[in-house]
């Protein structure tokens, strides 16, 4: 074996253990997790790879690229929790030898590794390889396109040859993007580029021959799902699917309103440790070749661009701006380099950041498991019914949980005296490491139960219904969670089965051919118009659930 692959080995090992185990052995969450874990099991169902469906309707909200991973996963590993979540782990493990190739190659090795620990030990970026949602997926692509773009930018500035193909493998890049979840892929690639090509408009690295490679690049892989969908089915499909696009990022989505500067906390929280150090990889570097300059200028501008556009964007969502992690995880490990390599100077502010924001985080760790444990304290001022109900359920806590943030204080408060002691190597690694079995140990111990409250007993009741030929519905509330876990079939010749009044109606006052389920919740039960005959079976930790008999 090569001395220079065993690196990639280390870490996929290393990323196998981190991503793998405990993949499945918490349900999938409502909304996101399940919406895409249930779009792949109905594609597998009905046989229909090119138009996805939610509940058997067509569903033009996103592209089919990842759920086409997906499906394959549930093939290979069965329709279940692991499979949905195996893309993302997988997609971890290459991203994680990615940035240690791009590091390795225009830095050193020593980056490359900075890079891959920084990234691995902050929670955001590492909890995101851990799920089921898209962004993993889809923040990998356009970070490649723009990788690609760099290295055509300095190959024309160095007037070599073989431009064409960086530009070639950006277009297909920018492809899979926009396949994977959507056009933000172009806007983002293209913004990023766009800027960088002002900032260099005078060294003479545009050419129209690579403005086509990429664009023609694009539309050829756009074409493999775009293209067929229009000639088979028409242009119906597509045009919802634009109109979604720009509905989108034109408008806010109900629940998901939030200010201009939210994305600015949530990087700086939930990128800790790697948001601490962003700011040491500002300022020029004298001796930095062209390849670091063109790569950490574009990092710089992809960040800027990002926290530039979901800012503006109407709807606040966290996993927005997911793709800021690729810049500022590189952006940290470059300051924190610069500091080992004494070309930069540690400042205060780090230690005074790595103990507000961390501290802050051991607290909520630390306290929440506390909290629990003596809810008979504090009910009486929370106001909402169903959290309340929520927190009736039966979960079992060891009374040590607590140990995780109490623990991350004792290597916080180790990391602050080391850089006091101006130990700053040691700290720093001490920081992501400790980082990093704080978040392994929460997704151990705390998320099952945290699922637990939220949405235990529903997804329970409907695992009983998996094989029952029945009808299951919700109301009130919008859930994903009974078309995935009780996993019933296509309704032929039924009215519309998901998110549909009609449907509803049917359900409820209809002549049904077998036995319907319904499931509400506790704080909605006031608002619901009931016929007679549905009747309710019971109630669990804020969910209500009826049953109705066909006639």
């Amino acid at each position: 074996m090569k001395t220079s692959w065993l690196p990639f080995l280390i870490i996929a090992i290393i990323s196998c253990l981190l991503f793998l185990p405990n993949l499945g052995s918490v349900h999938l969450f409502d909304w996101d997790e399940i919406n895409f874990a249930e779009l792949a099991r109905e594609m597998i169902v009905t046989g229909n790879y090119s138009q996805l469906q939610i509940g058997f309707l067509p569903f033009w909200e996103k592209p089919p690229f990842f759920i086409w991973i997906q499906a394959v996963s549930m093939h290979l590993f069965g329709v279940n929790d692991f499979a949905a979540r195996l893309p993302n782990a997988l997609v971890g493990m290459l991203t994680l030898c990615v940035i240690f190739h791009i590091g390795r190659k225009w830095f050193d090795e020593k980056l490359g590794w900075m890079w891959v620990m920084v990234y691995a030990g902050s929670f955001l970026p590492h909890l995101y390889f851990k799920s089921g949602i898209i962004d993993p997926v889809f923040n990998m692509f356009i970070f490649l396109a723009v990788y690609q773009l760099v290295q055509l930018a300095l190959v024309r500035y160095e007037r070599r040859k073989g431009g064409l193909r960086h530009a070639v493998l950006a277009g297909l890049f920018m492809g899979l993007g926009v396949l994977t979840k959507g056009p933000v892929a172009i806007l983002m690639a293209g913004l990023t580029a766009g800027v960088f090509l002002f900032l260099h408009r005078t060294e003479g690295i545009l050419r129209l021959a690579d403005v086509l490679g990429v664009l023609i690049a694009t539309l050829v892989v756009l074409s493999g799902w775009f293209g067929i969908e229009l000639l088979q089915n028409g242009s119906w499909f597509v045009e919802e699917f634009i109109r979604y696009q720009v509905r989108l990022l034109t408008t806010s989505d109900a629940g998901h309103a939030g200010p201009f500067y939210y994305h600015f906390i949530v990087l700086l929280i939930g990128c800790f440790p790697a948001s601490v150090f962003l700011f040491g990889a500002f300022g020029r570097n004298a001796e930095a070749t062209n390849p670091q300059r063109f790569f950490k200028q574009a990092m710089l501008i992809l960040l800027a661009m990002v926290l530039l556009v979901f800012s503006i964007v109407q709807t606040k969502i966290v996993h927005y701006s997911s793709l800021a992690y690729f810049p500022l995880t590189f952006l940290s490990a470059y300051g924190l380099y610069r500091i080992r390599q004494g070309s930069a100077e540690w400042r205060r502010a780090y230690s005074w950041l790595t103990g507000v924001i961390g501290f802050t985080i051991g607290i909520a760790l630390f306290g929440l498991p506390l909290l629990i444990r003596h809810l008979d304290r504090f009910t009486a001022h929370i106001k909402d019914p169903f959290m309340l109900a929520n927190l009736e359920a039966d979960v079992t806590w060891s009374g040590v949980e607590w140990l995780i943030g109490g623990c991350y204080f004792i290597l916080l408060i180790i990391c602050l005296v080391l850089f006091t002691r101006r130990s700053y190597v040691a700290g720093v690694r001490l920081l992501f490491l400790s980082t990093l079995l704080v978040i392994q140990s929460t997704l151990y111990v705390i998320v099952p139960k945290v699922e637990r409250y939220t949405q235990g007993a529903a997804v329970d009741f409907y695992k009983t219904l998996r094989d029952k030929d029945c009808y299951v519905e919700v109301l009130g509330f919008k859930s994903y969670a009974h078309l995935f876990y009780a996993r019933t079939g296509p309704f032929d010749g039924k009215p519309p089965y998901h998110d549909d009044p009609s449907r509803r109606e049917w359900l409820l006052r209809g002549k049904i051919d077998k036995a319907a389920y319904f499931v509400t919740r506790i704080d909605r039960l006031d608002r619901l118009d009931l016929p007679a005959d549905v009747r309710e079976t019971g109630r669990s930790n804020g969910f209500v659930f009826f049953h109705r008999p066909p006639p």
